[in-house]
């Protein structure tokens, strides 16, 4: 008896098609008393990304400052929600609307505890980890199925709360590896919109060249 042919292998998940539209939403706190706070890594992220492409982000509905950018075809919606940090679901939730978005093409961008400073993580679903800005997002959109990455901050010193811990500046040996950091972070989720989520895992959880 003989076989049939083998079967070709099973291709891996498409890169997003050129002509979609993405929104990558950074979480945190507005006003100039947080800018440089561990809780607004994702404002920073999204800064940089904006800086990266020469764009300028302007205030738009449901109190959210947006900008645009296109990478290699495709357009990126990007967004600040200006509600304080734990109720950025709503907003995050209006603006896919608005743009006809699905959840599958949104990448939050928060702060993480759980990795120490100079991690980042990129994963699609699972739960929030504590991170209140992550659970109002779930909960307003109905599904845990959108693309997340997490920039590492570290734990606070044995003493310190939480809350204190994250609501301060980053330290400044930190802060000198700050930039570095940003745009690694930026160069992923650029990565993730043309490339797909595979990809930008390889090159975000690669050891950072020294």
């Amino acid at each position: 008896m003989t076989s049939g042919p083998t079967p070709p292998a099973a291709a891996g998940p498409r890169p997003p098609a050129a002509g979609t539209t993405w929104v990558v939403a950074g979480l945190g706190n507005p006003g100039p008393w947080f800018r440089r706070t561990r809780h607004n890594a994702g404002f920073l992220v999204v800064d940089r990304l904006a800086e990266r492409h020469g764009a300028r982000f302007r205030l738009r509905g449901l109190g959210t400052r947006v900008a645009e950018i296109e990478v290699e075809g495709r357009r990126v919606v990007l967004a600040k929600p200006q509600w304080f940090i734990n109720l950025s679901g709503r907003p995050v939730a209006g603006l896919l609307r608005r743009h006809g978005v699905p959840a599958e093409r949104l990448l939050v961008v928060q702060d993480d505890l759980d990795f120490p400073f100079g991690a980042g993580r990129l994963k699609r679903g699972g739960g929030p980890g504590g991170h209140n800005g992550a659970r109002s997002v779930t909960n307003a959109l109905g599904t845990r199925d959108y693309v997340r990455l997490r920039f590492g901050v570290g734990r606070p010193p044995k003493g310190q709360t939480i809350g204190n811990f994250v609501l301060q500046e980053f330290s400044a040996d930190e802060q000198a590896g700050l930039p570095a950091l940003l745009d690694r972070c930026a160069e992923a989720a650029e990565t993730l919109v043309v490339r797909g989520l595979n990809r930008a895992q390889d090159m975000l959880h690669a050891p950072a060249p020294a």
